[in-house]
């Protein structure tokens, strides 16, 4: 057979297997996310453009995010950050032009995102008022001169009623390994960005200055 060989009784298809680009446990057990990281050029100041969400939503009211959601069935990761942005910010799709990919956040609550970086041109400061109460623009400056505070919390895994403890060594005792996470925050005037927002400000900040000019 064509580029395949023969290996401890497998026949394997040794090019398709070589080249896969590998997966994520567990991704599928996680809700997907996209969001578009809005690069905003006005006069010699390059801002990144957030919103802060309408208090009217039932997720997450009043938290400052970049444009996104969750994916669709039909739509790529890219197609699910245009389109969230396109709505979110009453654009025309045309406006976004994506200049790079950011690096994906896997959350510790089952939820991953994927950052898209992006210039928005002949933006008039719009939005749709159903999602979002206000749009923030914060210069890049102000991320490359301010390091994020940083709380540390703790996870702990805590076991169904029903877990089988008579299957693991030390049963009930079993000591179990504790992990911790990183809250960031960054405070521009009197908003705060947190969170996972701020752990992909922190990235694409990295990434736009390693790959851009200008």
């Amino acid at each position: 057979m064509h580029g395949s060989i023969e290996k401890g009784g497998f026949l394997l298809k040794k090019d398709a297997f070589i080249n896969r680009q590998p997966g994520i446990i567990g991704a599928d057990r996680c809700r997907q996310y996209s969001v578009l990281i809005p690069l905003l050029r006005e006069g010699e100041t390059t801002s990144m453009l957030f919103e802060k969400r309408s208090k009217n939503l039932r997720r997450q009211p009043g938290e400052i995010c970049f444009p996104g959601g969750k994916q669709e069935p039909d739509e790529t990761q890219l197609e699910c950050a245009i389109r969230e942005a396109a709505e979110e910010l009453a654009i025309q799709r045309e406006q976004i032009s994506i200049i790079g990919t950011g690096d994906i956040y896997i959350s510790p609550f089952n939820m991953i995102i994927h950052p898209f970086i992006g210039d928005i041109t002949d933006y008039h400061d719009t939005f749709s008022t159903d999602e979002v109460e206000e749009i923030i623009k914060v210069p890049l400056e102000f991320f490359r001169n301010c390091s994020p505070e940083v709380f540390v919390g703790k996870l702990i895994n805590e076991p169904a009623e029903n877990f089988p403890y008579e299957w693991i060594p030390g049963g009930i005792e079993y000591p179990w390994t504790k992990g911790t996470h990183e809250v960031l925050f960054y405070r521009y005037h009197s908003w705060t960005i947190w969170g996972m927002t701020a752990h992909i400000v922190q990235s694409a900040i990295k990434l736009i200055d390693e790959y851009m000019v200008g």
